[in-house]
């Protein structure tokens, strides 16, 4: 079955878009339109950059590297807890094994 499709209306730089998206996924649409925005607004009032164009480019760029750095942070600690795992595995190995020395 397949989700209902709505319209839904957001604002970037003061310009309006009409976006059609599932249901289901109108708050995540809003959101990440807010997101682009904020930062788009952020280069702009820098005054380091020109053009609607470049302006959405640069917006990209940043959200891209923001998001890289966080795949890297979660792949990161996921290894991280692995080797956590594997070291209270073998500790808990030697514990089991002194404990049945012990008996």
């Amino acid at each position: 079955m397949s989700e209902e499709t709505v319209p839904v209306t957001v604002h970037i730089l003061e310009k309006e878009y009409r976006i059609a998206c599932a249901s289901n996924h109108r708050d995540g649409l809003v959101n990440s339109a807010t997101l682009l925005n904020d930062k788009m607004q952020e280069i702009r009032s820098s005054g380091k950059v020109i053009g609607s164009d470049r302006i959405a480019v640069m917006a990209a760029l940043n959200i891209a590297h923001d998001l890289l750095e966080q795949q890297q942070h979660t792949t990161e600690s996921t290894q991280l807890e692995q080797q956590i795992r594997k070291l209270r595995e073998k500790v808990d190995v030697v514990v089991n094994e002194t404990k049945q020395m012990e008996l």
